[in-house]
């Protein structure tokens, strides 16, 4: 495979607030404060397996708040030097953390942010790009407004006249996509400048509007349709080099089963299953599953070690509370090894 590169990613970090524990929001006065959003997931997951990656967004200017975000960022070694700081505010969300039958809920409050309001040529991609040889983006950029998708279709745009490879994380998501145009319609068009597309079944529906007989609340793998939606996909968009599908068999908000299938045009590939009993918080597992693909198909031989690699490293995120991956390339190869048992170690 490719030898290691810088990675860019791009989209909105947010000031995440979560409620203590599994308590319901304002259940008492209290919320834990942290950062986090999909594209700064990556980056951070990246910086931590040793991978050099950089994180752009638009943040607003004199912010505090702004101000601690970068911080954050460079403490887990990501470059934060393309940030541009503009107009606007932080976005915010808020994360209510499910457990048993009862499911976890967000609420998003990003409107007029930075992100949101910024202008055609307040990101110098030329800028953005330099030194990069891997970009990545998510559906979510392009669904917080109209012209945060001007700016996402622009940025995959110039990543491909650029030589660079281009991951999209395809990450429907339904509460954001209100502003004018369907998701299908600006996806469809991000997706043709793409070389690695990741997603959830889900997503390939919604977000390209790519239909099969695939039951996407069962979780169950059946192979053949997988393979048939995966082929579907290459075969609309022959740009694309691989396709991979995460796979959530969601038992309770507390006990999921977790596996992957990936598709490179000569082989349809299933990763191995977890069964996850205990989530401590789901939300960056997706994010951890797209960076450790990214991280696999650079410094790994083969698609089926890159898939393998990060359907353990976004295994052991579950584990973790916030959004970013805190667990080491060995501690990934431990699971991968077999190691998890849970056991103290000495």
């Amino acid at each position: 495979m490719e030898k290691a590169m810088t990675t860019v990613t791009f989209g909105e970090v947010m000031l995440r607030l979560t409620p203590p524990g599994f308590e319901r929001f304002l259940q008492s006065a209290r919320f834990a404060a942290t950062f986090g959003g999909a594209e700064a997931n990556v980056a951070v997951a990246l910086a931590g397996w040793g991978l050099p990656s950089a994180f752009v967004t638009v943040l607003p200017g004199k912010n505090a708040l702004a101000d601690a975000v970068i911080g954050e960022l460079r403490r887990f070694g990501v470059d934060t030097s393309r940030i541009v700081r503009g107009k606007g505010r932080l976005g915010i969300y808020f994360v209510e953390t499910g457990a048993n039958q009862r499911p976890s809920k967000v609420i998003y409050d990003r409107e007029f942010s930075a992100l949101a309001i910024a202008q055609p040529g307040e990101l110098r991609w030329e800028n953005v790009f330099q030194g990069a040889r891997w970009f990545h983006i998510t559906g979510i950029t392009p669904a917080i407004s109209a012209l945060a998708a001007d700016l996402a279709l622009e940025s995959v745009r110039e990543a491909r006249e650029s030589g660079i490879t281009v991951s999209c994380d395809l990450n429907f998501r339904k509460n954001l996509w209100k502003w004018g145009k369907p998701a299908a319609v600006v996806m469809r068009e991000m997706l043709k400048h793409a070389d690695i597309a990741i997603a959830n079944e889900e997503d390939v529906q919604m977000a390209l509007g790519i239909k099969v007989d695939v039951d996407v609340t069962s979780g169950k793998l059946d192979q053949a349709q997988y393979e048939m939606l995966t082929g579907r996909v290459l075969s609309e968009f022959p740009n694309l080099k691989a396709i991979a599908i995460t796979l959530r068999e969601s038992k309770s908000a507390s006990h999921n089963g977790w596996s992957a299938c990936l598709n490179d045009r000569e082989k349809f590939m299933v990763s191995r299953t977890y069964e996850i009993t205990h989530i401590v918080d789901r939300v960056g597992s997706g994010d951890s599953f797209a960076a450790g693909l990214i991280y696999g198909l650079q410094m790994l031989p083969a698609y089926q070690d890159a898939l393998e690699f990060a359907v353990a490293a976004s295994c052991l995120k579950h584990s973790i509370p916030g959004d970013f991956h805190r667990c080491s390339v060995d501690e990934v190869e431990a699971l991968l090894k077999g190691g998890g048992s849970g056991r103290v170690q000495r």
